[in-house]
C-alpha cells in the first residue's frame, strides 16, 4: 500500500487513526498501541500476504534472541554471549542474502564458470533491507548492554510501526521504544494531528506534482539509453538532472510524509533528509541523504571495522568497504556496486583534500566565498555522475548516459531553438552544434503545461517543449538550493526527534514559517486537493525498491 494511494489517503489511514483515537479517548492505551501493530501489519500484507509470515517470524526470532542475550548477560562468558549475538546477525544476513542476492550471485558465477546455478524467481520481499538492519541493531546493542525494553508489544511496534516500515527511516529501539509508554503518548494530541497532516500534505506534493511529473524526462532518456540509442550532450545532461530531482523529491516526500503520519500518533521519527544538495561536500552530503542508513553503517559497520583509529590507510579502506557495502544494500546489481564504490572514493578525497587544507593558511574572504561556491557547485557534479550509476539498468546505460554528458555523443540542441536567435545559432552551428528533435518531449504536469500556453510558449496535446522542461528544471534547482525544506518551516513544533532538533536550522525570512491559522490551513488543503485529484497515477517511491 502506498501513502500516496487513494486507499491509504480515503480507507486505511483515517480508519486506523479513528479507531486509534477512540481507544485513546478510552484510556485503553495498551490496547490503541496493540491496534497500530495490527494495522501495520495489515498495511504490510496488503502488498503480498504470504510475506507476512516473513516479518512476524523475523520479529519473534529476534525479540526471542535479544531477550535471552539480555537474560544472560550476567550469567554467561562473553564469548558465548558474541557466539549468541554471531548467530543472531547471520540469521538476519542469511534471509536478506537469500531474498535480496541470491539470484545476483547465481547469475554471476553463472557467467563466471560456465555453472547452471538456477535459484527461481525470487520474489523481494517489501522493507526486508530496513527491518532487517533495524533488528540487527537491536541485537548488537543487546549484546553490548544498551538494551533494556523486554515488552514484546513495543518491540512489535517498533519494528513494524507503518510510518517507517516500508523505506525507513531505520530507526534506533532507544529512540522509539520509549516513546510508546511516555506520558506525551498516551493522550491524543490535536496539535500533533494538525502538524503531522502539515508535513503529510507537503509531502505528497513533493511526490506526487513534482517528483513524479519530471519523472518522465529521466525515464525517456534512459529507457533509450538502455535500448541502444545514441544519447547527445543536451539529452543525456536532461535525462541525469531529471532523474537528480526526481529522486530528490521523492525521497524528502516520503521522508516528510512518514515523519507526519508518525506525528499524527504523538511519534517522533529521526531526521533522515535534510537538503542534501545544499551540501559544500561529500562528507557533509551523507550527513544530510538518508541520515539514518548513513548512522547505521558507521555505527555498525565501519566503527567495527576500525574506524579511523588504525591510521590513514585503514580509515579510508574502512570508509570504501562501507560504501561498497551500502550500495549493495541499495540493490543486487553492479550498478549499485559503482554507485558506492564512486561514493567511496570521493569520501576519500575529500578527507585527503580537508587534511591537506587545514595544513593551509586561512583565506581570505574573497578567495574563501569562490571556494565555497566551487565546493558546492563541485560536490553537486559529483553526486548527480554517480547518480546516473544508481538510475541505471546496467553498466552500459550509465557509461552510454555519461559518454553524453561528457560530449562523446556530440552536442545536439533542440530544433526549437532554432528561431530564438539567427546570429547565435549560426556560430553555434559554426562550432558543429547540431539542431534536432529531442529525446526529452514528454507529458510534464498539467500545472506546468497551462502555464506554458498562457505565457505564450510551446506546448503541445502530449506535453511541454524541451526548452520549458530546462526552464522547469532550473526551477526546481534553484528550490533544492536556495529554498527552506519542509522541517525548517515546522521547526517550531519539534518535527523530529530530539537529538536531531539542532541540526534544523531556523527558517529565513521568518514569516515563512509555518503557523496553525487559516492561511496555512487553506494553503495545504489546495496542495493536498490538488496532489489527489488533479494527477491520474499513482506510482510507487522509489526507495521501495531497496
Amino acid at each position: 500500500m502506498l501513502f500516496n494511494s487513494s486507499e491509504f489517503i480515503f480507507g486505511f489511514f483515517p480508519i486506523t487513526l479513528l479507531v486509534f483515537i477512540y481507544l485513546q479517548n478510552r484510556g485503553l492505551f495498551r490496547q490503541s498501541l496493540a491496534w497500530l501493530v495490527f494495522a501495520s501489519l495489515f498495511f504490510y500484507a496488503w502488498w503480498k500476504p504470504i510475506y507476512l509470515l516473513l516479518i512476524i517470524g523475523s520479529m519473534s526470532l529476534n525479540y526471542l534472541l535479544g531477550l535471552y542475550i539480555c537474560a544472560v548477560r550476567s550469567e554467561l562468558p562473553q564469548r558465548f554471549r558474541k557466539a549468541l549475538l554471531i548467530v543472531g546477525v547471520s540469521a538476519n544476513l542469511l534471509s536478506i542474502g537469500w531474498f535480496k542476492y541470491a539470484g545476483f550471485f547465481a547469475s554471476n558465477i553463472n557467467a563466471a564458470f560456465a555453472t547452471q546455478f538456477d535459484v527461481g524467481d525470487i520474489v523481494l520481499p517489501l522493507a526486508i533491507s530496513f527491518f532487517t538492519f533495524q533488528q540487527i541493531a537491536y541485537l548488537v546493542d543487546a549484546y553490548r548492554g544498551e538494551t533494556e525494553e523486554h515488552n514484546f508489544l513495543n518491540y512489535a511496534l517498533f519494528v513494524t510501526f507503518f510510518p517507517q516500515l516500508i523505506a525507513g527511516p531505520i530507526v534506533s529501539h532507544k529512540e522509539m521504544l520509549p516513546q510508546f509508554f511516555s506520558a506525551r503518548a498516551q493522550r491524543f494530541d490535536y496539535e500533533n494531528l494538525a502538524i503531522g497532516l502539515a508535513m503529510f500534505s507537503m509531502g505528497l506534493f513533493k511526490k506526487v506534482v513534482i517528483a513524479d511529473g519530471v519523472a518522465v524526462h529521466a525515464n525517456i532518456i534512459f529507457d533509450a539509453a538502455e535500448a541502444g540509442q545514441t544519447i547527445t550532450f543536451f539529452e543525456a545532461w536532461c535525462g541525469a538532472l531529471a532523474y537528480t530531482l526526481q529522486l530528490y523529491f521523492d525521497f524528502s516526500g516520503y521522508s516528510d510524509m512518514a515523519l507526519g503520519l508518525a506525528r499524527v500518533f504523538g511519534i517522533r521519527l529521526p531526521l533522515n533528509f535534510y537538503s542534501p544538495y545544499k551540501a559544500g561536500s561529500i562528507i557533509e552530503f551523507w550527513r544530510r541523504w538518508h541520515i539514518t542508513l548513513s548512522r547505521f553503517l558507521r555505527d555498525y559497520l565501519y566503527f567495527s571495522l576500525g574506524g579511523n583509529r588504525r591510521g590513514r590507510f585503514r580509515r579510508h579502506t574502512n570508509l570504501f568497504i562501507t560504501m561498497l557495502l551500502g550500495g549493495l544494500w541499495h540493490g543486487a546489481a553492479w550498478t549499485f556496486v559503482f554507485w558506492g564504490a564512486l561514493h567511496g572514493t570521493y569520501l576519500m578525497i575529500n578527507h585527503g583534500w580537508r587534511s591537506f587544507r587545514q595544513r593551509q593558511r586561512t583565506p581570505g574572504p574573497v578567495v574563501a566565498m569562490i571556494e565555497k561556491v566551487a565546493a558546492h557547485g563541485l560536490t553537486f557534479l559529483a553526486v548527480v555522475v554517480a547518480w546516473v550509476y544508481f538510475r541505471a539498468e546496467s553498466l552500459d546505460t550509465a557509461h552510454t548516459i555519461l559518454g553524453g554528458m561528457a560530449g562523446l555523443n556530440g552536442i545536439a540542441l533542440p530544433v526549437e531553438w532554432l528561431n530564438r536567435s539567427p546570429d547565435l545559432v549560426a556560430l553555434l552551428q559554426a562550432m558543429q552544434v547540431q539542431f534536432q528533435p529531442l529525446l526529452a518531449v514528454g507529458p510534464m504536469m498539467t500545472l506546468l503545461n497551462d502555464a506554458v500556453v498562457l505565457s505564450g510558449g510551446e506546448s503541445s496535446a502530449t506535453g511541454i517543449g524541451p526548452l520549458s522542461a530546462l526552464m522547469y528544471m532550473a526551477l526546481l534547482l534553484l528550490w533544492v538550493w536556495f529554498a527552506p525544506n519542509t522541517q525548517q518551516l515546522v521547526k517550531a513544533f519539534e518535527p523530529a526527534f530530539e537529538s536531531f532538533q539542532g541540526q534544523i536550522k531556523a527558517v529565513y525570512p521568518g514569516v515563512l514559517a509555518f503557523r496553525l491559522n487559516a492561511v496555512w490551513a487553506c494553503l495545504l488543503a489546495l496542495l493536498m486537493a490538488y496532489s489527489i485529484f488533479g494527477t491520474s497515477q499513482t506510482s510507487q517511491f522509489l526507495y521501495f525498491n531497496f
